[in-house]
């Protein structure tokens, strides 16, 4: 073939080129990005390791003297990435209260860790094991106890000694972090007084601990902790599961009109589950921590 026009020669090449270059050149392969840990601790009570993931707010410095409340949230791999970007974007745009943000990775032992009694659902626990291709009784459950004596004798004090904190505390959950999180609120001592409680498995064990908190709430006309905020959510499209439970928890909880607890809540539209986590995160700290 020849070609007498030098201009259709030129733009016959660069079209050459262009698809010879896609063609051959070398895809890139994807790469998994992990957060890198600040701190990782030994707990002696659960004989295991803990990452620690830890967002300091706004101007921060060893060089004065102030001192900030400290918030926990549990699956820290996961969700601390969304939590330390809010933290350092809201309190610019939206004026909120400076905090240390800690994020705690409990990793596969989370259904242990979060779980405040045995599942006594042995064949979905079996179930799970063999889709993961786990040995059976490898998940353990029924944990919450020890966990939260982790967090109150050996993180705790790890971050007080190592960063500038108050005692002014607050943990936030999703999931089987929010029920571990209601757990705290049901047996408070005044230890946390923030609470981000976002799609709690209040379906565990059949809703018994569901049961347990609509009882405490109807039992007891007052509630003898210090000024308490609870902030709950959950995702309109969530399954039967997850949806009911939060608003039954909810309506009881707001019915009790306890004097000393600051409850607001949102069910968040056109998101499930999964989809609800970036949004009911950031809604955690606009509410426990908004000025």
């Amino acid at each position: 073939m020849a070609f007498s026009n030098p201009i259709k020669l030129l733009a016959v090449t660069i079209v050459f080129l262009i698809f010879s270059t896609n063609l051959c050149s070398q895809k890139l392969e994807p790469k998994e990005r992990q957060p890198e840990a600040d701190h990782t601790i030994t707990s002696d009570i659960l004989d295991r390791d803990y990452q620690l993931f830890i967002s300091l707010p706004y101007n921060y410095s060893v060089k004065d003297t102030i001192a900030y409340p400290v918030l926990y949230v549990l699956d820290g791999k996961r969700d601390f990435p969304l939590f330390n970007q809010q933290n350092k974007y809201l309190f610019f745009r939206r004026g909120m209260e400076r905090v240390i943000i800690v994020g705690i990775a409990a990793g596969k032992h989370r259904s242990y860790d979060y779980s405040p009694t045995p599942n006594i659902d042995t064949a979905a626990v079996r179930e799970k094991e063999i889709k993961r291709g786990i040995p059976e009784g490898s998940i353990k459950s029924g944990g919450a106890d020890k966990f939260l004596e982790v967090i109150k004798t050996e993180i705790s004090p790890f971050v007080d000694k190592n960063y500038k904190t108050n005692t002014d505390r607050g943990i936030s959950g999703h999931s089987l972090g929010g029920l571990f999180a209601i757990h705290c609120l049901l047996n408070s001592d005044g230890y946390f007084t923030r609470f981000g409680i976002n799609s709690p498995s209040l379906w565990w064990n059949k809703g018994a601990y569901l049961e347990h908190g609509v009882l405490q709430f109807a039992e007891n006309t007052t509630w003898d902790i210090p000024p308490t905020k609870v902030f709950l959510s959950a995702g309109k499209n969530e399954t039967t599961r997850i949806l009911p439970g939060t608003i039954e928890f909810i309506s009881n909880l707001q019915d009790a009109k306890y004097e000393n607890i600051d409850l607001s809540w949102h069910v968040f539209d056109n998101e499930n589950h999964g989809s609800v986590i970036p949004v009911s995160l950031r809604q955690t700290i606009i509410e426990l921590y908004g000025k």
